[in-house]
């Protein structure tokens, strides 16, 4: 089987990378091990985040260390066994996320937030998957004055710099919005207007992967860690054990990257941090109208088609080690005290891992020690709201295009 591109990874990023080669004219092979959609990027939380120009930083105040180093929050947890393994990335990650370094870095990584909603919206557009998305943007609901007050005055800076949009909430306006929380524990909110988001991550998946086959692009099943190259071509042996070659391969594994490019010569800082979610029913007559994040907990609470779906915050872990959903175990009492969570929809929590980068950033752009090898991972907590956006930079760079975004500050060899 002979392609002009093979794309390896079928999470959202490695499909959208897949769709614009194919609507470029370029004859793709989107290979994964799995079904498309079906790892990291099933478990998100649905958020297309048009304000995250501030990508997830390690925190620097004294207050959230130690809560942190006390290893019983929602929002963060961690393995000690792991730690060892991870202090030389969570050192750097540290190292970035000092005010001025993080000041930075969103500046570039607006570059790539600017665009999200919209590059999406035209996949989407062409897709017939305009259903799934939502424009009523989301919400941090708050506890205590003093954070409302912290994220209000972040929200108007953010607007200064950046044009991004938001509402301030005070309870009762809160109770329009949101009749079915407690309000009795919540003093008001922020609702990002900007963002859209996404009632079903894998029907949008399965959307595009549909539009990308329309065109002519292949799925297959396949095992990455068959890549071998040979001359100027590459090839990866398909589960059927068809032999798949093409000039160009994208690499778009997320959490699982650096195992092939390690091979390759390519020794990159990628860490992941896991995360937890399970699906609810909604008691009686109890409705969500947006995705809600409790700011002082860290549990964040989505409507999705398959219910109310309960996400919880980072834990650092090997990335293949058995299921510790205590996060889990902590959120779900605290949601239903805030929204009538009724019974559980699934038997087992769901695991997803994101590929992680110290300085936060995506890696995109082209290997620097091979020839028609590129490289699309490390998105983080945006695999979602950057998929859109990375898959036409990749097209654009494979084909010679001017790239609508400048991709220098993302390129791969920032780490070589």
């Amino acid at each position: 089987m002979r392609a002009d591109t093979i794309v390896l990874g079928a999470g959202i990023v490695g499909i959208s990378v897949a769709l614009h080669l194919q609507k470029a004219g370029r004859s793709t092979l989107l290979v994964d091990r799995r079904g498309p959609g079906e790892e990291t990027s099933y478990g998100n939380a649905g958020l297309i985040q048009r304000e995250g120009v501030y990508p997830y930083g390690f925190p620097h105040d004294f207050g959230a260390l130690f809560r942190y180093a006390m290893n019983n929050t929602i929002d963060a947890h961690y393995h000690w066994k792991a730690i060892p393994k991870l202090a030389p990335f969570l050192f750097s990650y540290w190292m970035h996320s000092r005010a001025s370094q993080h000041e930075a870095i969103a500046h570039k990584y607006a570059t790539l937030i600017e665009h999200c909603v919209t590059e999406h919206d035209a996949l989407a557009a062409e897709a017939g998957a305009t259903g799934l998305l939502r424009r009523k943007g989301w919400m941090k609901v708050f506890r205590t004055q003093q954070q409302q007050e912290e994220r209000l005055a972040e929200a108007a800076r953010w607007n200064r710099e950046f044009g991004l949009n938001y509402r301030a909430l005070d309870i009762e306006a809160l109770k329009i919005e949101e009749p079915h929380l407690d309000h009795g524990s919540l003093v008001g909110g922020l609702h990002w207007t900007d963002p859209t988001t996404v009632i079903d991550p894998l029907g949008l998946s399965k959307a595009y992967v549909a539009q990308f086959e329309k065109l002519g692009g292949k799925l297959a099943l396949g095992d990455a860690a068959t890549l071998t190259q040979e001359g100027a071509e590459w090839s990866v042996t398909l589960a059927d054990g068809t032999k798949a070659q093409a000039k160009n391969i994208v690499v778009a594994l997320g959490p699982w990257a650096d195992v092939l490019t390690a091979k390759l010569g390519y020794h990159f800082p990628l860490a992941v941090k896991r995360g937890y979610h399970m699906h609810y029913k909604a008691e009686g007559n109890a409705v969500l109208n947006h995705p809600v994040l409790d700011t002082e907990r860290g549990y964040f609470l989505a409507p999705m088609q398959q219910g109310i779906r309960l996400t919880t915050g980072a834990e650092f872990a090997d990335r293949d080690a058995p299921k510790t959903p205590v996060q889990l175990a902590r959120a779900e009492p605290i949601a239903r005290s805030l929204f009538p969570l009724g019974e559980r929809l699934e038997a087992e929590p769901w695991l997803g891992r994101r590929p992680c980068t110290p300085d936060m950033m995506p890696i995109i752009g082209p290997a620097p020690k091979h020839k028609g090898l590129w490289f699309s991972f490390g998105h983080a907590h945006h695999g979602l709201t950057l998929a859109a956006v990375t898959g036409r930079m990749i097209a654009e760079m494979v084909t010679g295009q001017k790239v609508f975004v400048d991709p220098a500050p993302f390129a791969p060899a920032r780490f070589v």
